[in-house]
């Protein structure tokens, strides 16, 4: 029987393989695609710098652990692009499925802990897995507006889509960064080329 360490080390030594799943968004000077764990990473990192902007209370170190876990799922399913068309029914089954497995390598209490906090992310109605969400979606929109259009420019996102698949969910947890983002869209579809968003806003 495994002790509570050798199971933490073996879940640690399991999410080494978040670093192979390859996202859809580019990184900002458009070398390469980023990975899931850099992602989680960098979304602890927006956590930590825009708490002012949440809605509502929030405990800014719970977010970031519940950032950090959030897409540890992408292990055994892969990451689900916003503008790839998955059935959002199907990729909840094998996303829960998947937590079950990831966190029920850890130890109780921690597993149970760590696999609650990636269920309310994914229920986002505390004001915590709001402001988590928002920035799930904010930090993608940012990386396609700097990199003149990105994942955007691929699909051939509209306008319309861009507002309707981001706005909901920003403006849910961070009013004030979806207001960021309203003045950022309207320069990137008037002048994607031309203009620099870092001039708006």
């Amino acid at each position: 029987m495994l002790t509570a360490l050798e199971k933490q080390l073996s879940f640690l030594r399991e999410i080494d393989r978040l670093k192979r799943v390859v996202r859809q968004s580019p990184l900002l000077d458009k070398s390469r695609k980023e990975n899931s764990a850099e992602h989680s990473w960098h979304l602890a990192m927006y956590a930590l710098i825009l708490s002012e902007y949440a809605i509502g209370q929030i405990d800014p170190h719970r977010v970031i652990r519940m950032l950090l876990l959030h897409d540890i799922v992408e292990i055994d399913v892969g990451d689900f692009p916003i503008h790839g068309g998955s059935s959002s029914e199907e990729q909840s089954r094998l996303e829960v499925e998947a937590a079950h497995r990831l966190f029920g390598q850890l130890p109780a209490p921690q597993g149970d802990e760590y696999r609650d906090l990636w269920l309310e992310f994914e229920d986002a109605q505390t004001d915590d897995a709001k402001f988590a969400k928002a920035l799930d979606r904010f930090q993608p929109l940012l990386i396609n507006v700097f990199t003149e259009g990105g994942t955007w420019s691929e699909s051939e996102v509209t306008r319309e889509q861009v507002i309707s698949r981001y706005g909901p969910v920003i403006r849910a947890g961070a009013p004030q960064l979806w207001e960021v983002c309203e003045q950022w869209i309207a320069a990137h579809f008037r002048a994607p080329h031309t203009q620099n968003p870092a001039d708006v806003g």
